[in-house]
């Protein structure tokens, strides 16, 4: 491969990349969709069952509560499914990574502070690298999509007057915006706490 011409081996690395998280986040996704992944309810292991809440370990207790929900367990598996889909091809892989990036990152640091064997933790961490690789070797691609997202500040020359006036109308918004917030979180309960 030494005789490549460059380009040429950073496409067939971030190819073999690409590929690579497709297959496993498809095996991971469609496990956690088809119940093979997370305790779900009605189905604890007997032990896990028997346990008190504050006795339970921090792995059977994040196992528990992450097979709560399966429309919680459904948004997670079809994002890295869909994901993983969207890296197959030039024109979404980019898409693929800013859906898969956030999930993986999550994924890490779950592990991280749950599980108490990192085998998973690692083939996450993996994931998570070879989503960067991609990345950085479409890293001309992504300072585009950052530099559009991020408009360079155009100087403004306002006067003082106008300034202020406008940051007593954000403060006046900021305040109808927080009691909205209250009047929601009243109208639908504060939770147990």
């Amino acid at each position: 491969m030494s005789h490549q011409p460059k380009q040429f081996r950073q496409r067939v690395i971030e190819l073999a990349a690409r590929w690579y998280v497709f297959w496993f986040l498809n095996v991971y996704g469609l496990g956690k969709i088809l119940g093979g992944q997370f305790y779900r309810r009605g189905r604890l292991p007997e032990d896990v069952a028997k346990t008190l809440l504050g006795d339970a370990n921090a792995f059977d207790l994040a196992w528990t509560f992450m097979g709560y929900s399966f429309a919680y367990i459904l948004f997670i598996g079809l994002a890295e499914v869909v994901g993983a889909w969207l890296l197959l091809w030039e024109r979404t892989k980019l898409f693929g990574v800013a859906i898969l990036l956030p999930v993986m990152v999550n994924i890490v640091v779950f592990d991280i502070i749950f599980l108490d064997t990192h085998g998973a933790t690692a083939s996450a961490t993996i994931y998570t690298l070879l989503l960067f690789v991609i990345l950085f070797f479409n890293r001309e691609s992504v300072v585009q999509a950052l530099r559009a997202l991020v408009p360079q500040a155009q100087p403004t020359h306002m006067p003082l007057k106008q300034k202020a006036k406008r940051a007593m109308l954000a403060v006046v918004l900021m305040g109808l915006l927080f009691a909205f917030d209250q009047m929601l979180v009243n109208l639908f309960g504060h939770g147990r706490g």
